[in-house]
Order: structure tokens, then C-alpha cells, then sequence
């Protein structure tokens, strides 16, 4: 598509949302309570702050000002200032704040934000315990969204991805006609690395006439020694390995497929 030719600012907002998934199994409370532990210090606020930095350098955006802060007995909360042009290091104000809900993750761009939300949690009785990250890039004018969309699937290593790339409102070019959108896209897929669409099993449901673009993905290869919590594959009878295999695999489909699925007929992905 030619580039267009504006009337001023680009009012364009472009969003891309995410929900990321990683499943594992625990066979004890200890364990279940440990694997949050574990999940907790893997997305602690530094590093979910190396993440947010990285990829507000992927689209092109500086970064302004970082406001972060780890909670007990978990949580964290990180926020991020950012503008387009670039800045001087010595107006960077890093700062610690409490007054950010647990477990979040929010940088502002100039006109835009990128937010992350985890969410830990576990399985009352079958020892399936889900670790769940939101993660929304918004941006308007020159900066692109879709262009950290391959770090962060990357990053963040996980068995189910949902995807929704939306584009809101309006821009005007030189002549005054309204562009509801201004880029090529018909499916989130386009801007996806060949490595991800070989790793995941996808489907779309795109609604064009209103820039909605939605995918869902799904790990293909499953070993079940990597969806087991500090336990040993040898040390689980056969009989055992293929239940939990079961249960596995059963919350895998019922989140890849947003419903749930009876455990009657053995589960494949």
C-alpha cells in the first residue's frame, strides 16, 4: 500500500492484544504453591520491565520515566513513561511506587500504552495449574504495534496464545478523506516469523469491514516431561503418565477452543 499523505497527526489507534498461557502439573499443594513461587520470580518486575523495554525499542518508542514495584507474598507492578523522540538519559526518572494494583504492568507511550496483567492459578482438585499473562500494545501514529509481536510470543515461551490486532477510529489525508485504516493486513499470521507458525497450530476469526483480526494458537509438539513441576517422568507409572497427559491436554483444547471438553474420549492435540 502507497503511504498516505496526511492532514497532521495520524489519529489511527492500532491494538494489540494478547492472552498467553503456559499449563503445567502438580501433584501436591506444595508443589502447586511452589510452581506460583516459581512463576512469580520469572515475571518479577525487573524482568517484566526488561521486556517492556524492549519492546518499546522494537516499535520506536524512548522510554521516559520507569516506576516499578515487586509485592509480598507476590505480585508485581511496573510502569513505563514513553515517548517518540528520542531524549536525554539524564531526564530518566526511575522512581518506586505501591499505588498499582499487584501483578501489573503498564508504560505509557506518547499517545499510546503497553500494559501487561499476570494471572497464577491452579485447579482445585487435578493438579493443573495455569499461569496466564494479558498483554496489550496500543499505539497511534508512526508506531507500530505489530512489530513486537514476534519478540513477545517468543519472550514469554507459550503453549497457548490468543491474539486480537484491532485498528480504531480515523485519519484524514491531504485532501480530507477519511482512512479507516493504513496498512495491508488480513490476518495477525502476515506479520508472524515462519519459526512461530511451524511451532503452533492457528485459527482465525477475522471481522475485515471493522479491522477486527483474531488468532488463536496452539503448541504442536507436547512431551509431557515439560508440563511436569518439579517431578521426573521415570518416577510416574505409565497408567499415571497417560492420565495426567489427559488432564493436560484437556485444558490445552478447552483454552485453544474457549469451551469445555468432556473427558469421556482420550484428548489429542
Amino acid at each position: 500500500m502507497q503511504k498516505l499523505k496526511l492532514h497532521g497527526f495520524n489519529n489511527l489507534t492500532k491494538s494489540l492484544s494478547f492472552c498467553i498461557y503456559d499449563i503445567c502439573y502438580t501433584n501436591t499443594n506444595y508443589l502447586r504453591n511452589s510452581y506460583i513461587s516459581y512463576i512469580d520470580e520469572q515475571y518479577n518486575a525487573i524482568r517484566l520491565t526488561k521486556i517492556l523495554k524492549k519492546t518499546c525499542s522494537i516499535i520506536g518508542a524512548n522510554v521516559l520515566n520507569i516506576c516499578y514495584q515487586d509485592y509480598e507474598p507476590q505480585g508485581a507492578s511496573v510502569t513505563i513513561l514513553v515517548c517518540e523522540e528520542p531524549i536525554h538519559s539524564d531526564k530518566i526518572n526511575i522512581l518506586n511506587n505501591t499505588n498499582i494494583l499487584p501483578s501489573s504492568v503498564l508504560a505509557h507511550l506518547d499517545k499510546s500504552h503497553i500494559c501487561v496483567h499476570t494471572y497464577p492459578e491452579s485447579h482445585p482438585q487435578n493438579g493443573i495449574c495455569t499461569f496466564r499473562a494479558d498483554i496489550e500494545v496500543s499505539t497511534c501514529g508512526i508506531i507500530s504495534p505489530l512489530n513486537a509481536l514476534n519478540y513477545l510470543i517468543h519472550k514469554l515461551e507459550s503453549d497457548i496464545v490468543t491474539i486480537e490486532y484491532r485498528v480504531r477510529g480515523f485519519t484524514r489525508d491531504i485532501y480530507g478523506i477519511k482512512h479507516f485504516i493504513d496498512h495491508e493486513i488480513n490476518s495477525v499470521q502476515n506479520f508472524m516469523s515462519n519459526d512461530i507458525k511451524s511451532m503452533y497450530k492457528m485459527f482465525d476469526v477475522n471481522i475485515h469491514q471493522e479491522n477486527i483480526f483474531h488468532t488463536r494458537m496452539l503448541i504442536k509438539e507436547f512431551d509431557l516431561k515439560n508440563y511436569l513441576f518439579n517431578a521426573s517422568l521415570e518416577d510416574i507409572k505409565q497408567e499415571e503418565r497417560s492420565h495426567i497427559t489427559r488432564l493436560v491436554l484437556k485444558e490445552m483444547k478447552e483454552i485453544y477452543y474457549g469451551k469445555n471438553i468432556s473427558m469421556s474420549k482420550p484428548n489429542r492435540i
